[in-house]
């Protein structure tokens, strides 16, 4: 399937997102997460089944002021 990744386009194997962050690498990172620009929460990334065409971002939190 192919799904746009931070604005690149990436052909994955995974049908849910969580299978796709981990495809991704980022399993172990702290992130958040959203999908055709709607939040998804933790608890609910493995429940959640991909489109092919479907926009995710993946954001890491910043620290600063």
């Amino acid at each position: 399937m192919k799904v746009q990744v931070n604005g690149e386009w990436r052909e994955v194997r995974a049908a849910d997102l969580a299978g796709v962050i981990t495809e991704l690498g980022f399993e172990h990172a702290v992130i958040a997460t959203a999908v055709n620009d709607e939040f998804v929460p933790v608890g609910e990334r493995a429940a959640l089944t991909l489109d092919d065409g479907d926009r995710i971002e993946v954001l890491a939190p910043m620290q600063g002021g």
